[in-house]
């Protein structure tokens, strides 16, 4: 029996790239409190292992720290992880550690 084919394009046939995680592609995206985290949809990690970002004890860091070198958002990421206290992972190219003592010195 042969397959029946719709004639006509579908009505859902297009995808939105923003949906897709397009890197580049932006649109505001905002938490309950009002943060802007459309830097999100460029950030380097998001299209890579997460779990480089989050090592365990002890872990190496040079991974995600490499990556982030790189990464167009990282100035907004490493603002979003001190103004949330974000108390595990690498967020712009800094450990907990690092964003610690970034803290303690401009405050």
């Amino acid at each position: 029996m042969a397959a029946q084919y719709r004639s006509g394009v579908p009505d859902n046939w297009f995808v939105d790239p923003v949906q897709l995680g397009v890197p580049g592609v932006r649109r505001p995206v905002v938490e309950d409190e009002g943060t802007q985290l459309s830097w999100q949809t460029d950030a380097l990690c998001a299209q890579t292992d997460p779990e480089a970002f989050f090592p365990e004890k002890g872990g190496s860091t040079r991974d995600a720290k490499r990556i982030c070198s790189s990464c167009d958002v990282r100035t907004e990421c490493l603002e979003y992880a001190l103004q949330n206290d974000e108390r595990f992972g690498i967020w712009g190219g800094l450990s907990e550690r690092e964003r610690r003592k970034l803290k303690r010195r401009a405050g």
